[in-house]
């Protein structure tokens, strides 16, 4: 209807002798207007059909990387937990007022530098009495060795022996006397009276000799065990006034002081002060299962031990710049979670390590032979198997079902399924299917 009005409208302004010829004209443009859009729809379909046929049998540009072989190391990574070699809480192992911090609270602090010190006035006087206590000790001890009552004690002894060698020859000297009547009978029996009392005599010094013998012997032990307890409370009024100062006993970096100054420390239990840890060398703790701690212990065993250094690498992603060594293992493997723990020791001299940080320890943990190697790109899943794209003979694209073993670097070992200088698809695996043709393109190096 539209055509028809501008046709209308278009006529009334031409002559009347050339409005039936242009009519005729126009009409019959209109009229092949329309098969000429078909005929140029129809050729066009056509064309598009064959380029598509040709692209469809051109080969498929890949990329392929070539299969080596060669010696490599499989490097073990575990989670690791930073921790102090020493680590010692400073507590007060006395009763007293702290007088006085001598550190700056997360700093480090040499062994033997005085860290915090107690009023000492009240064991210093301790100190002093139980020196008095020893020097009295001593002089009970000298009184004690005193010989002089014995020396009274054997003299009355030797005396009372004396006179009895006397009866005895008296009464010896009479007896055949008074047998014959050359003397009288009473002076036999005087002397059989003072040879009885002088027996009696000598037997009484005797017993106050032992006896003074035996009180010296135990005045002195007496004495001298006096003297050692006087001189123990001494070492130990000493100990005391020694805990007023606390000093640092090892080499390390020191935490926050838990107390101020002015406090009572030590009443009922030894307060904590402070802790102090060793970080130079820090230890770092690892768990591995039984499989890896066989690889790992076969490396460290005998004289490997030495040449098997670990590196660490911390949260952020940075490797340590000090290698660690490994120097304990535990006893027995964890029934609970079937792992062993090892520690390794790295040095740390400017303490950037802390305790209680966490990262991964990675070593060398076996060396495999001759292995067949792989980009990782290159292999895929298919139903729980790993396969491999390989080009073969005239570019032909085959599917390959491989056995993987452990990763090196970028790279996979292949223990089963491929051999060295083939070919596998690195990129482009979503354009090929097996059998197809492919063209290889900007091939990658397999080796750093």
């Amino acid at each position: 209807m539209k055509f028809k009005n501008a046709f209308a409208d278009l006529s009334i302004h031409l002559a009347p002798s050339v409005r039936p010829a242009w009519r005729t004209t126009i009409l019959t443009s209109f009229l092949l207007l329309p098969s000429l859009i078909l005929a140029g729809c129809g050729g066009g379909s056509e064309e598009q059909k064959k380029q598509a046929a040709k692209a469809a049998a051109a080969p498929v540009p890949v990329v392929v990387a070539t299969v080596i072989q060669k010696t490599v190391p499989i490097i073990a990574e575990f989670t690791a937990r930073a921790d102090a070699k020493d680590t010692v809480e400073l507590r007060a192992r006395v009763e007293g007022f702290l007088e006085g911090i001598h550190f700056e609270e997360g700093r480090p602090v040499k062994k033997g530098q005085v860290l915090f010190t107690l009023d000492k006035r009240k064991y210093e006087a301790d100190v002093q009495n139980a020196k008095a206590q020893l020097a009295k000790a001593q002089a009970d001890l000298v009184f004690a060795r005193d010989k002089v009552r014995v020396e009274v004690a054997q003299a009355r002894l030797d005396q009372a022996k004396a006179q009895l060698g006397k009866a005895d020859l008296d009464v010896n000297r009479l007896t055949p006397l008074a047998k014959e009547k050359a003397v009288p009978q009473q002076d036999l029996d005087n002397a059989l009276v003072e040879q009885q009392v002088a027996r009696s005599n000598v037997a009484a010094n005797q017993a106050n000799y032992n006896d003074v013998v035996l009180n010296q012997k135990t005045s002195i032990d007496q004495a001298m065990a006096a003297v050692s307890a006087a001189e123990s409370s001494v070492q130990n009024a000493e100990l005391d006034l020694s805990y007023c100062t606390i000093t640092s006993p090892i080499d390390g970096l020191i935490g926050q002081r838990m107390v101020s100054v002015g406090n009572l420390v030590g009443r009922g239990e030894p307060t904590l002060l402070a802790t102090v840890s060793a970080l130079d060398p820090l230890r770092v703790s690892f768990a591995l299962s039984e499989t890896e701690y066989l690889m790992v212990a076969r490396r460290m065993s005998g004289s490997a031990r030495k040449s098997f250094p670990f590196d660490l690498i911390l949260a952020d992603g940075t490797v340590f710049p000090n290698k660690g060594l490994v120097t304990i293992a535990s006893r027995a493997v964890d029934e609970k979670t079937g792992t062993l723990t090892l520690v390794a020791e790295f040095p740390n001299p400017q303490g950037l390590v802390r305790p209680g940080q966490f990262g991964r320890v990675r070593g060398v943990a076996d060396t495999v032979e001759n292995a067949i190697l792989v980009p990782q790109v290159a292999v895929m899943e298919q139903q729980s198997a790993k396969t491999v794209y390989v080009v073969e003979d005239g570019n032909k694209v085959a599917v390959r079902t491989v056995v993987l073993g452990e990763r090196y670097e970028n790279l996979t070992i292949v223990k089963e399924g491929l051999k060295p200088g083939e070919r596998v698809i690195t990129e482009g695996m979503q354009k090929v299917r097996p059998g197809m043709v492919v063209t290889t393109e900007n091939p990658i190096a397999t080796e750093k």
